[in-house]
């Protein structure tokens, strides 16, 4: 998925948590969902921004060289601006693109 085009807030909202929990009907299996999702995007983006600030290292043996790439900057900003792994977990549960099961609930 493209994050650097998703529709969540760059700043944390006030939501009201019963309609949050409608779709699961407990809070807490709510919360370890969009948590687990948060963690996945955190990875792909960590992985993603490793791989493109990859193309910038230097493997000198002189610590006193130190070398200020504008481009590398740019890209770390970049990536810094984006909305929280939290926040866009959270819009993609309540935008219903985040599949969940509960195999203790399908047994019954």
């Amino acid at each position: 998925m493209d994050y650097k085009k998703s529709k969540a807030p760059l700043n944390t909202v006030p939501l009201d948590i019963s309609k949050l929990d409608e779709e699961t009907g407990n809070i807490y299996e709510t919360v370890v969902i969009i948590s687990k999702r948060a963690n996945q995007i955190s990875m792909e983006l960590k992985e993603e921004l490793n791989r493109k600030l990859e193309e910038f290292t230097y493997y000198t043996d002189n610590l006193e060289e130190v070398f200020e790439n504008r481009e590398q900057i740019e890209i770390s900003r970049f990536y810094e601006r984006l909305p929280k792994p939290s926040l866009i977990s959270l819009q993609e549960f309540k935008d219903g693109e985040i599949y969940f099961r509960n195999p203790s609930k399908e047994e019954s």
